[in-house]
């Protein structure tokens, strides 16, 4: 059987995956929607490069960080392959033009010739923030400019051009665009919708647990209870009444088994004793032989008779008993039958526990495991029956054991036994240790025989 899943587990995993497949799609329309909108992708362009460029020069005193032009656009550091020392390609016209100005004057100026050229506007009385296109299409050619202030309402002006973008810096601003306006966004309302959901289903599945603990309380010895419904979701509430008119159906059942089994004895164990007793006036050995047979039979329907009412044992018939003074009381009343077989029986009681039992089911538990062992034994054989601590019940016989190649015992009734019968007090005295809330094992003793051991719940 395969481990279930989690429910919150298989929900949050569908939630992750469709909302990845939502911003990878969201991603790619944006990014093609900026991609073919030059008017705002260079809008874009000039605003973050610009503040680039003024973050090496705002609240500095003294020298700017050149580093900071150097390094992303190469301009009057060490030249890149395919640019001269200015950033710019082979084609006079690529690259990065950048201008500084303040009311002091021209603060930073790698213009050169090329601001004699109407890329950069003069620094008389400009706007804000300007820029435009100085040619269509792919790579982008632009130019603008934006005022930025110092803390102390000093103006400063810088200017950008980037021409045919030889270092494609306008994917990087195009991603840090996506990141910050989309990104972030959309990773918030996913955290969100994520811990919405998470608390959701767990309110909708936390009256599971009053369902669950009344499916774990229910008691086949007494009326079964039905799962409650209340505040269950209206597709749980569906299988919920599906098990109550499971359990509905599983009470008539044990209706119908209580009934055969009180019924059962009078009307099959009547007719049989009067026809032995009709054999015992008859005066013939086959009559005699007949007479065993019919005791043979007698005890298959006691037998089957016992195993149709141990399910209908009702609860209150259980109580505390000190099971080595039980177990011994047992033993004492079985004796004569098996000292009138040709055996002996031994009684040990090294503890005397008081567990909770049925008294009639414990006594069929020993009787049944005794007279397994007379039917499976020779006449001289000698039955030890001991109380161990915690609540344990021995019955130990030095009989012939179970021979070579004993893979162990069958409990069942599927199949007969070797001495013709069909094994059903092993199967009684199983089924009576597990609704005691115990374990019936079988196992070779030590020497030779049989060692069954029953462990009953430790007081």
């Amino acid at each position: 059987m395969s481990e279930a899943r989690s429910l919150l587990g298989l929900v949050a995993r569908r939630i992750l995956l469709f909302a990845t497949l939502a911003v990878a799609i969201q991603s790619v329309v944006v990014f093609v929607s900026y991609w073919f909108d030059e008017d705002e992708l260079g809008r874009i362009m000039v605003e973050h490069e610009t503040e680039t460029i003024a973050s090496a020069f705002l609240g500095r005193e003294g020298d700017p960080d050149l580093d900071i032009i150097r390094d992303r656009y190469g301009i009057g550091g060490e030249a890149e392959a395919g640019s001269d020392a200015s950033g710019r390609s082979p084609d006079a016209r690529a690259g990065y033009r950048i201008l500084v100005q303040s009311p002091a004057g021209v603060l930073y100026d790698d213009c050169g010739i090329d601001c004699a050229h109407p890329l950069l506007v003069p620094a008389t009385d400009p706007p804000d923030f300007w820029f435009r296109i100085v040619e269509p299409g792919m790579p982008l050619s632009i130019v603008g400019g934006r005022r930025f202030r110092e803390a102390d309402g000093t103006p400063l002006v810088v200017e950008f051009a980037a021409i045919d973008d030889p270092r494609s810096l306008v994917l990087g601003v195009l991603t840090e665009e996506m990141v910050e306006h989309m990104a972030w966004p959309m990773g918030l309302l996913l955290f969100l919708v994520f811990g919405a959901t998470t608390l959701s289903i767990r309110s909708a599945l936390r009256p599971m647990d009053a369902v669950v603990a009344a499916a774990d309380a229910i008691d086949p010895r007494r009326s079964l209870q039905r799962l409650p419904g209340e505040r269950l979701p209206r597709e749980i509430l569906r299988l919920v009444g599906a098990v109550n008119r499971a359990f509905d159906r599983a009470e008539a059942l044990i209706g119908s088994q209580k009934i055969f089994a009180a019924s059962i004895a009078h009307e099959i164990r009547t007719p049989v004793s009067i026809v032995k007793l009709e054999l015992s006036r008859i005066d013939h050995p086959r009559a005699r032989k007949a007479e065993g047979d019919i005791d043979g039979l007698t005890h298959v329907l006691e037998q089957l008779t016992a195993l149709a009412r141990l399910d209908a044992v009702e609860a209150e018939a259980f109580t505390f008993e000190p099971l080595g003074t039980f177990v011994e009381g047992v033993v004492e009343d079985i004796a004569p039958l098996v000292f009138g077989s040709g055996r002996t029986i031994a009684f040990e009681r090294a503890a005397d526990p008081r567990v909770r039992i049925s008294r009639t089911l414990a006594t069929t538990l020993v009787r049944n495991l005794v007279e397994n062992a007379i039917k499976h034994t020779p006449a001289g054989t000698q039955i030890l029956v001991r109380v161990e601590a915690p609540a344990t019940i021995l019955v130990v016989d030095d009989g012939p054991g179970f021979g070579e190649g004993w893979t162990g015992v069958d409990t069942g009734i599927a199949s007969v036994k070797s001495t013709g019968s069909l094994g059903l007090g092993l199967k009684i005295a199983d089924r009576i240790a597990a609704i005691l809330g115990g374990s019936l094992t079988i196992a070779p003793g030590r020497d030779r025989g049989a060692r069954i051991t029953v462990a009953l719940p430790a007081p």
